[in-house]
């Protein structure tokens, strides 16, 4: 349910997800190497929790490392995850000192252990915090959620406990990564692309999409406003008339 913003005059989306896209090429813009892009990039997403939180968003959900980003170049992909390292540890401290709850959602084979155990650590310190709630994507794919969702289907049919005749839309949804949050209701894609690159794709089919030039480095609050007004002039009918 949106949120009515009295200081702005704008519906504030409850939940939000982001596609933080542009980090390598702000940083090229600068002479860079790409990795610097992604730490300002996930600078940015701090700055961001505070702000979403401050406008009344409930739910803040970002992409930080899809499974199709195994494929870039040995040396970035090792600086992604020093980065996801540092930033996993650091998330603990600063989520329970602002009440918010972290949730990291996306396939944890792959992942090196002391990652997993930074993923474990964050959730179970923060799972009883009532403020935000943000969830991260780490090694995280749509399809393979979706599945890795048919998969737990087909061993409840397997074990007798589900009949497939019985399998809804919900069946599906209490079996995703997801499962915990309401879909998102507004997607905000930074750089200009405008595609979905493989993330939520079962949970957005009724969101409100808000495409930018911005690389996500630039993106602020500014910016962020501007994604409300557009949603603002969106009138969602989920299918109705």
């Amino acid at each position: 349910m949106d949120y009515f913003n009295e200081k702005l005059g704008l519906n504030i989306p409850a939940h939000i997800a982001v596609i933080l896209d542009g980090n390598g090429r702000w940083a090229k813009k600068r002479h860079m190497p790409r990795t610097y892009g992604h730490k300002v990039g996930s600078q940015v997403v701090e700055d961001m929790l505070y702000i979403v939180d401050e406008y009344g968003v409930k739910y803040f959900t970002v992409y930080a490392f899809s499974t199709e980003n195994w494929k870039r170049s040995e040396e970035e992909v090792s600086i992604l995850m020093s980065i996801l390292r540092l930033y996993l540890k650091d998330c603990v401290k600063k989520s329970m000192k602002n009440n918010v709850k972290c949730r990291v959602i996306g396939k944890r084979e792959g992942l090196s252990k002391d990652i997993i155990e930074s993923i474990e650590v964050l959730e179970e310190t923060t799972k009883n915090n009532t403020g935000l709630n943000f969830t991260i994507a780490i090694n995280y794919g749509g399809r393979d959620e979706i599945t890795r969702a048919v998969k737990k289907i087909a061993s409840q049919i397997e074990e007798g406990t589900l009949c497939a005749l019985d399998i809804t839309e919900q069946t599906i949804n209490d079996n995703l990564d997801t499962c915990e949050l309401p879909d998102p209701d507004l997607l905000i894609r930074t750089s200009g692309e405008e595609r979905l690159s493989n993330y939520l794709p079962w949970q957005l089919a009724y969101t409100e999409f808000y495409f930018t030039d911005t690389l996500w480095p630039d993106f602020n609050e500014e910016e962020l406003i501007k994604a409300f007004e557009k949603y603002n002039k969106r009138e969602r009918r989920f299918g109705g008339v």
